[in-house]
């Protein structure tokens, strides 16, 4: 118990420094005195930038962190699979291609992107579940079949760009991360999408220590696992199709933090949940903030520097398990 006390103090400490120091941090500088005092005086100019420009990075950085983490939290759980992540098996890439198809052909559908770019995820999750189940779920050829799926949707994605012309700026702020110019409306977005979703998985938790049991133990227990399966997959893929939606594909956060998180917490996702959403927020404002800091003014988008530490960790695993 002492262990997750600290554990959880520690990731909110370390969180609420880092919003301080993505905010004060950049173009425009503060220092850590001078930012707080700022905060209350309204007729701040460089504050006001702030709160137009980094505000509404930083909360859908958090959010994008949190709903990613989550999701693949959610998929372990539902496939038993240690390396599922909504980035790896397409759920990511089927989302990101239905919403530049939107964009492209449908612009007038744009309001309805989040619904539209869930169902294109969830589309991706059935093939991933439908093509790999044979009489049970086997965890490697559920994570080669994700990793086909993947790349189908990656391709046409690419396929789209290239054809696209005048298109490209749309599918390049669709396809990467970099988290430049998000507004309060997509904070708005994220924000209320993401809500439901983490509140949604954090009332699943008991569902999802049961679906650690075989699927007979759990059946004579009254449990129907068929059901809680469709219900948990769907939150999880409208946690990753909103973070997508708003802040592009990132990959690997949801097979990254959910493995350190149980280090720390242990395997009861009654707790598991509300940290790895708290350390998914952490690692994403990290990564975007060192990605827009190390060699400014370029910046380097959040998705690179989660494939730079999320490949080597995903051989690792592999060679773990």
């Amino acid at each position: 118990m002492t262990k997750k006390i600290v554990s959880f103090t520690t990731v909110i400490v370390l969180l609420l420094v880092s919003m301080i120091y993505s905010a004060s941090t950049g173009s425009i500088k503060m220092g850590f005195f001078e930012f707080i005092g700022a905060l209350f005086d309204e007729g701040n100019s460089q504050m006001e930038a702030i709160r137009d420009l980094r505000f509404p990075r930083i909360i859908v950085a958090l959010f994008a962190g949190a709903a990613l983490s989550v999701s693949g939290v959610l998929l372990q759980s539902v496939m038993r699979n240690p390396l599922a992540d909504a980035g790896v098996i397409g759920i990511s890439s089927g989302a990101a291609f239905v919403q530049l198809f939107i964009i492209s052909f449908f612009p007038a559908l744009f309001f309805m992107t989040p619904v539209l770019a869930f169902m294109g995820g969830a589309f991706a999750c059935t093939l991933v579940f439908v093509l790999s189940w044979k009489s049970g779920l086997s965890p490697l050829k559920l994570i080669l079949v994700g990793i086909a799926i993947n790349a189908m949707f990656t391709g046409l994605t690419e396929a789209f760009i290239s054809l696209g012309g005048s298109l490209n700026t749309s599918a390049s702020s669709v396809v990467g991360s970099n988290l430049t110019m998000r507004t309060w409306s997509d904070v708005l977005t994220i924000v209320t999408y993401g809500s439901v979703g983490l509140i949604g998985a954090f009332a699943l938790f008991g569902w999802c220590n049961l679906l650690v049991l075989q699927d007979k133990t759990a059946k004579s227990l009254g449990f129907n696992v068929a059901r809680a399966r469709l219900i948990i997959a769907a939150v999880a893929v409208l946690l990753s199709a909103v973070s997508v939606v708003v802040a592009g594909v990132i990959s690997f956060v949801g097979l990254l933090v959910p493995h350190i998180a149980r280090r720390f917490v242990g395997y009861d996702h009654k707790v598991l949940i509300p940290f790895t959403a708290l350390a998914g927020a952490l690692l994403i404002l990290v990564a975007d903030t060192i990605g827009r800091t190390i060699v400014a003014p370029i910046e380097i988008p959040a998705s690179t520097i989660m494939a730079i530490i999320g490949g080597p960790f995903l051989i690792f695993l592999l060679r773990k398990e």
